[in-house]
């Protein structure tokens, strides 16, 4: 730990505990019975290690992931030559010949992908039966022997049953035509499936599809007996979600009726099928970026009965450890798990109340398609995974202490009997050395882990795991009081917490979003992904990446204010990775200088177009990641950072814009083009997010080189610019236009609120700089309406924090704290934010957001208590930060300010507002300043008295 990391800590110990008495809250999850599914299971991590733990009695699951286990390899993702087409697709933008337009850049401007294998070849193989025995389409294929699965499957058999499978598989069912159906033609009505299928009705192709379109096959009459009719689909998924999936509205049936009726007269397919899998092994699909891949799984079995009592298990936020408890005949277990960033290990310990009472079998599996796993020793399994069509592989360790009783390896299993306790320390590694070399060696890491952990007793491991995790969950600490549902399991605080008020699961979201924040995002590793760390599939939502239009941004909007800024080292090591990758692809696309980054990006640092033109060509990615490098400095006030951190990343963003920008024809403004509002209304030119953005940058540059006293001339180009930048408008409907032009829909529901970036996370639009124009924001805001996607709803929070209206900002939070059911937003038992499906995004949006309700620095003072709503009618925090370089304790009650404590970090005047009231402290580093909720100062004391 470097020596102003302790410093500060040691100053929050000495203001934290200054006539507050203030305690460590009971921050934890809990639950009376296992978890089912993935997003009920509890995670921990170290920032590079992640796992998932289930909790179960007979058999515990811990999923594991390793940060660095990707798709793809090294490749160049820009396109040679693609800038010879900017102009026209300029030209026609500005005549408003968008589809021309998107058409254009769809061809030529698009990120290249990766190599694509022979999928015509195997489609071919796959219908001539390679890989089964006779022909599952006939009526009398013999398929008793088949499994079973639930169909349709409706967000892919991988939830379904075939985990992670992608191929070709067979399916067969049958069902009975009545009497009266005899000489009509029939509607097979499938609607969608993923990805190609054949389908056959008593052994006669009756239907083929390559795509996602419905299939709603006409069945001649012919075909059709009365009784018994068979129906055989071959389905080839290549990519992705597999399966049958039937409607997107669950409650609408896939079947077989007469044609002019419907399904509700004829007959239901939902139902259980049966499935031969034929070949797990299509051709590579050719991908833009790379996806964010599951490592493994340790099963414990263990030998005790399944019957059990007193069941709990928890996850502490204080300590970052889960714990799963319960009883089986009269005796009592207990496991104990954390992952430890010191020694680089999933630690597990498990142990019972009375001797010889610990009986288990342990495997290790992946669903990698590659892998294996192997003895290396008497009480260590290695499992060796290799990443399909990809450059990665990895090496995981389990190794087992066993305490008086016996050990030894069977057929690849762990077998442990009658033992007192077990510990179990599980660590993992890659070949991934950076984005362009893959020539490490994935023993490494576990090598180095095993060095440190050999001849360590436990408790030292955990001590040294409690005291490196502490050091950054006890920067903070909020309390809003309590209420009769805090002693009720989580998920069921979940249900309630729509109907009932429990201001103690806010605080608690609150801390989990930082927990997740440290857990997946330490100094030294990748950042947090869309997940965080945490992922059990190989083809996940989105691909697990780095999506640069807000989700990989809102990671880390917690991290200054909430005490976490030494998290955000990985986020700005990516940046500068990002930014060297980014200055080929601005000459490449845009022919200039600096650094461009487009709307996503993965472990290999891709920066160009990807998806579709209508999306993907998204300029202002890196210029919003600059932003979070001006904010750290603005919290921290380190001109340090400043120097050789920010401003020149910052500055060679600029660069790229000055360039960039062109005028716009009809108004003479300065604009961006081509690009478009993320993800709605197409490509523009002229989007409002990218001017505020880019906007907020030249301002960020003029201040930075000013207080550094560097690059006058470049400062004096930026200060002309700026002004020629299109400004905010409001339209006719007194609205923040979303555009350029004046065509905002006002029954548009879009997930993305771009045109509101300079309100949150931006301070382009403020109360204090133009009210009017942030009445048109919330205008905007009210037109978009509540109902979101999880992290949508996270960022609506911040926006009715900023707007000052608490209640609204509370709707907000209610509606992520509801359960994620029947794929709905909001949370999921263990908490997770749900899209759905699961991005942690909203989590940590969220996190940032109930902050923002508390306090508000982003206009030249600090605001306690903007938009405090009615039901934190109490509350104190300890440790949250202000820009300026403040770190403050406040307490309120019955709505009202109590009193303040203020720690300056680098001194200077410290502008306070609260209500009608203000005070400037001309405040000095090693002093605390006590004030009342009048903003009177109560007393002034060095921190060494």
């Amino acid at each position: 730990m470097k020596s102003s990391t302790k410093y500060i800590i040691v100053l929050f110990l000495i203001f934290s505990s200054y006539n507050y008495g203030f305690s460590q809250n009971d921050h934890r999850l809990w639950y009376n019975k296992p978890a089912k599914i993935w997003t009920d299971a509890l995670p921990i991590g170290n920032g590079r290690l992640g796992a998932m733990i289930y909790g179960g009695i007979a058999q515990e699951q811990i999923q594991f992931n390793e940060e660095t286990l990707w798709t793809g390899k090294p490749r160049n993702y820009n396109r040679k030559g693609a800038s010879q087409h900017l102009a026209e697709i300029r030209r026609l933008l500005a005549e408003g010949k968008q589809k021309e337009a998107e058409t254009l850049a769809e061809a030529e401007f698009m990120g290249l992908k990766s190599e694509a294998g022979d999928r015509q070849k195997w489609v071919l193989e796959m219908k001539a039966g390679k890989g089964i025995t006779g022909n599952p389409a006939t009526i009398d294929y013999d398929d008793k022997l088949w499994k079973t699965i639930q169909v349709p499957s409706y967000e892919g058999w991988e939830l379904v049953g075939l985990a992670n499978v992608d191929g070709a598989v067979w399916f067969r069912t049958t069902f009975e035509a009545p009497a009266n159906w005899n000489g009509k033609d029939l509607v097979l009505d499938l609607n969608r499936i993923r990805d190609q299928d054949f389908t056959y009705i008593n052994g006669t192709l009756v239907g083929n599809t390559d795509n996602l379109d419905a299939r709603k096959y006409t069945i001649p009459a012919k075909l059709i007996k009365t009784g018994t009719n068979t129906i055989a689909i071959q389905v080839l998924n290549y990519f992705d979600k597999g399966g049958i999936a039937g409607f997107k509205d669950t409650k609408r049936h896939i079947g077989i009726y007469p044609v002019g009726s419907n399904v509700e007269n004829g007959v239901s397919l939902v139902k259980r099928w049966r499935y031969l899998i034929q070949n797990t092994q299509p051709p590579e699909v050719a991908q833009y970026q790379a996806s964010y891949q599951p490592f493994g799984d340790v099963i414990f079995k263990f030998a005790h009965e399944s019957t059990y009592t007193n069941y709990k298990r928890s996850l502490d936020l204080n300590t970052a450890i889960v714990n799963t408890s319960y009883t089986v005949g009269q005796v009592n277990y207990n496991r104990e798990y954390f992952a430890s960033e010191p020694n680089q290990a999933i630690v597990m310990k498990m142990t019972a109340d009375r001797p010889n009472s610990v009986s288990l079998d342990v495997t290790l599996s992946s669903v990698h398609q590659h892998a294996e796993t192997k003895m290396l020793n008497d009480s260590t399994l290695g499992l060796f995974v290799r990443v399909k069509d990809g450059a990665l592989n990895g090496e995981a360790r389990l190794t087992a202490l066993v305490k008086n009783g016996s050990l030894k390896v069977v057929d690849q299993h762990l077998v442990i009997a009658k033992a007192d306790e077990v510990i179990f320390y599980l660590t993992a590694g890659t070949n991934f050395v950076s984005d362009t070399n893959v020539n490490g060696r994935a023993a490494n890491a576990n090598d180095i882990a095993w060095l440190n952990l050999e001849g360590k007793k436990y408790d030292l491991i955990k001590k040294h795991h409690l005291g490196e995790y502490g050091q950054y969950f006890t920067s903070f600490n909020v309390n809003f009081g309590t209420s009769a549902n805090a002693k009720l399991p989580t998920d069921q605080r979940i249900e309630k917490f729509a109907t009932e008020k429990d201001p103690a699961l806010i605080a608690l979201y609150m801390q989990y979003g930082r927990y997740l924040l440290i857990s997946s995002s330490r100094k030294g590793t990748q950042p947090a992904n869309l997940q965080g760390i945490w992922n059990d599939m190989l083809t996940p939502p989105w691909g697990s990446k780095y999506t640069t239009n807000i989700n990989f941004e809102m990671n880390y909007w917690p991290a200054d204010v909430l005490g976490l800024a030494i998290l955000n080292e990985p986020f700005f090591s990516k940046a500068k990775a990002l930014s060297v990758k980014g200055e080929e692809t601005a000459k490449e696309y845009y022919n200039a200088k600096g650094w461009v980054l487009h709307h996503n990006t993965d472990l290999w640092n891709g920066t160009a177009p990807i998806n579709a033109s209508n999306h993907g060509i998204w300029v202002a990615g890196g210029a919003w990641l600059t932003q979070h490098f001006w904010e750290h400095y603005l919290f921290s006030k380190n001109e340090k950072f400043l120097r050789n951190e920010a401003y020149p990343i910052m500055k060679k963003s600029a660069e790229f814009f000055v360039e960039f920008l062109v005028r716009d024809p009809k108004t003479g403004w300065l604009i961006s083009t081509p690009s478009n509002s993320p993800e709605n209304g197409g490509l523009v030119a002229g989007p409002t997010m990218d001017h505020q953005i880019i906007r907020s940058l030249f301002n960020n540059c003029i201040e930075a080189s000013q207080i550094l006293g560097v690059d006058e001339s470049f400062r004096k180009s930026l200060q002309e610019k700026v002004k020629l930048i299109a400004p905010n408008q409001i339209g006719k409907y007194q609205q923040l236009q979303e555009w350029l032009e004046d065509k905002d829909d006002t029954t548009n529901k879009h997930r993305h609120v771009s045109h509101l970036w300079g309100v949150y996370p931006g301070s382009d639009i403020t109360w204090s700089k133009d009210a009017k124009m942030m009445e048109a924001a919330k205008q905007s805001l009210l037109y978009r309406g509540d109902d979101a996607t999880g992290w949508s709803l996270a960022w609506k929070i911040n926006f009715w924090a900023r707007f000052k209206d608490g209640e609204h900002a509370m709707k907000l939070v209610k509606m992520l704290l509801k359960p994620a059911t029947n794929g709905s937003a909001g949370s999921y038992v263990n908490l997770f934010d749900a899209h759905p499906p699961f991005q942690i995004d909203g989590n940590f949006g969220a996190a940032a957001g109930i902050a923002e309700m508390l306090i508000q620095s982003h206009q030249d003072y600090i605001e306690l208590l903007p938009a405090l709503p009615s039901e934190l009618p109490f509350g104190k925090v300890n440790g949250i930060r202000a820009r300026g370089g403040f770190m403050l304790n406040f307490n309120w009650n019955e709505g009202k300010l109590n009193e303040i404590e203020i720690l300056p970090k680098v001194g200077g005047v410290c502008w306070l507002r609260y209500g009608e009231n203000e005070i400037k402290l001309n405040t000095e580093v090693g002093k605390i300043y006590r004030l009342n909720g009048k903003l009177e100062i109560i007393s002034t004391k060095s921190i060494y008295q």
